[in-house]
């Protein structure tokens, strides 16, 4: 399995909740199959930014492009179903009534994706977060790793273009965390995916990211190229 990467271009981007301007003529270009983590403390617009991308917020001036395809501006967007993207959660937001396969083949369906190819394909997807015996399981008999692997699942199942992450790492312990975040790493490498993951920790910022983009007050304040630790590739 891999995703047909695509760039992503944000051209003078405001966005304001309440008259409080929470980004500010924000520009940033991804690069298609580049991971960038975006940076900053709470109140920063990181993830403000984050739904714009993801369609759940339309930005009030400016525009947003995937690859060549403009997504979002202030005269209208399209829905997050018709961006051909993934997002993983802080809070993983998995279905209890559905089993582990039944939550992972969800966007599959959606895509009306025929049922002679999904069963495989969700195969393939838990094999590659280490899930593959645990189709049949409730997220209930998960541990809290388990459940963001198939969260994690759940979001390159169909092949997305794009990946987007929400601190998807914060309710867990160090250990853990530092763990899942070596797998993250390498896997976006192995699938060529263009993401983004929204975070406040710099460590863990550096040890997934191609780039790290530090905000501020709404704008790009310093934009870092990250070490690459062991399991990236240059």
């Amino acid at each position: 399995m891999t995703l047909s990467a695509g760039g992503i271009s944000l051209h003078n981007i405001d966005y304001a909740f309440a008259g409080n301007k929470v980004l500010n003529a924000l520009s940033l270009t991804i690069e298609p199959g580049e991971v960038v983590a975006l940076l900053g403390p709470s109140g920063c617009g990181k993830s403000t930014l984050l739904k714009l991308l993801a369609g759940l917020l339309q930005p009030q001036c400016g525009e947003i492009f995937f690859g060549d395809r403009l997504v979002a501006s202030a005269g209208g967007m399209l829905p997050p179903e018709q961006r051909d993207l993934g997002m993983v959660f802080q809070d993983y937001a998995l279905w209890p009534h559905m089993t582990v396969a039944q939550n992972v083949d969800f966007p599959l369906r959606m895509r009306k994706i025929p049922s002679s190819q999904r069963q495989q394909r969700v195969q393939t997807a838990l094999s590659r977060v280490g899930l593959a015996n645990m189709a049949k399981r409730k997220p209930s008999d998960l541990s809290g790793g388990q459940q963001q692997r198939v969260a994690l699942a759940r979001a390159i199942v169909a092949g997305p273009r794009t990946l987007l992450f929400d601190e998807p790492l914060s309710n867990l312990d160090s250990t853990l965390r530092e763990e899942l975040c070596h797998e993250i790493a390498v896997l976006l490498r192995q699938l060529g995916a263009t993401a983004v993951y929204v975070t406040h920790d710099r460590h863990e910022a550096g040890l997934l990211a191609d780039r790290i983009v530090q905000l501020s007050s709404g704008q790009v304040t310093a934009i870092q190229t990250a070490t690459l630790p062991t399991g990236k590739s240059a």
